[in-house]
């Protein structure tokens, strides 16, 4: 086992990329010189040269639209969007462009775009630059989404991205950058198709992803002390959903904990607990319960802030309202 940090793990995972294909290429906001918002870039730029590591305006509509035509046209750009509420000034060529063009040539192109961007809050970056935008995206037909939680995903889950011929959304959280993990060296590739059980239990499901992922683990390591085994699903990819794994754990826990760090309202989490009411309502013991971001924009006062995102605290209230308590 080798141990890296989530940011070194997408800086490699890059760097493989470029010296794999001579046709990708990373382009976008101080990618460069800079080494990148949250340095993962850095280093790049020296090794590979200006024609490969581009520096762009500030101008997101302008270069995501020139990473579609540069997919287009046969090369596999990696296009960075500082964070993801910069890429709502993307969102006509994301939509209109990079998700329809292949539905809307009969499959005659295909647009194998990777765009990696920050997401979500818990670095006290005030309302503007706190956002979880990825539910929007997975509402979108045409894109793939992904949400890497662990070190071993965002090393491996961007060479399957650009194996895709669809153009894949990473939403890499920004809290995460700094957090370590070992590599089992056995492992060179994920897919980026089914979720995941980072944990098994056998009482209650937790269904996250994200940032969201190292607190239900830490709240299934407090419920276990209470006699309560709670089975950690690892969403992964949010569109397309692998809900063949979330009802499998349902069906061996009856119980259901949904923690997502959009807003409730039209959120991952929501469209999650449709599902699993049109698919599975009796297979459930107790109602489904859905851990979210409070309905504001997220605060910058940090007290006000961890108020506002999901905690272990407000995971644990909600699996012990629908788990009867054990001695």
């Amino acid at each position: 086992m080798s141990g890296m940090t989530y940011r070194e793990a997408c800086r490699q995972a890059i760097r493989d990329a470029l010296i794999t294909d001579a046709r990708t290429f990373v382009m976008g906001e101080d990618v460069g010189c800079y080494g990148g918002c949250y340095a993962v870039t850095k280093g790049l730029l020296e090794e590979f040269g200006p024609e490969r590591i581009i520096d762009t305006p500030l101008a997101e509509n302008a270069f995501t639209g020139i990473g579609i035509g540069a997919a287009l046209a046969g090369l596999r750009p990696i296009v960075e969007i500082m964070t993801c509420n910069f890429s709502l000034l993307a969102l006509d060529q994301i939509m209109n462009n990079a998700a329809t063009l292949p539905h809307m040539t009969g499959g005659q192109f295909a647009v194998p775009l990777v765009i990696r961007m920050a997401t979500g809050g818990g670095r006290q970056l005030a309302a503007q630059h706190s956002h979880s935008l990825e539910g929007w995206y997975a509402h979108i037909p045409g894109l793939k989404v992904l949400a890497p939680a662990t070190v071993e995903d965002a090393r491996f889950m961007l060479a399957a991205a650009l194996a895709d011929p669809n153009p894949v959304l990473v939403f890499e959280h920004v809290v995460l950058y700094n957090a370590e993990g070992e590599l089992d060296p056995a492992v060179q590739a994920v897919d980026i198709e089914r979720a995941r059980v980072r944990r098994d239990g056998r009482h209650v499901s937790l269904v996250t992803y994200g940032n969201s992922l190292p607190k239900c683990l830490t709240a299934a390591d407090a419920l276990a002390g209470e006699g309560i085994e709670a089975e950690v699903i690892d969403l992964r990819v949010l569109r397309p959903l692998d809900m063949d794994t979330v009802l499998a754990s349902i069906c061996r826990t009856r119980r259901v904990v949904i923690v997502d760090e959009g807003w409730k309202s039209g959120s991952v989490s929501a469209e999650i607990a449709a599902r699993l009411a049109e698919d599975a309502l009796y297979e459930l013991d107790a109602p489904i319960r859905r851990v979210c971001s409070r309905e504001v924009p997220v605060p910058y006062a940090q007290h006000m802030e961890d108020a506002a995102l999901p905690s272990v605290d407000t995971i644990l209230a909600a699996v012990r309202s629908i788990v009867p308590a054990r001695s």
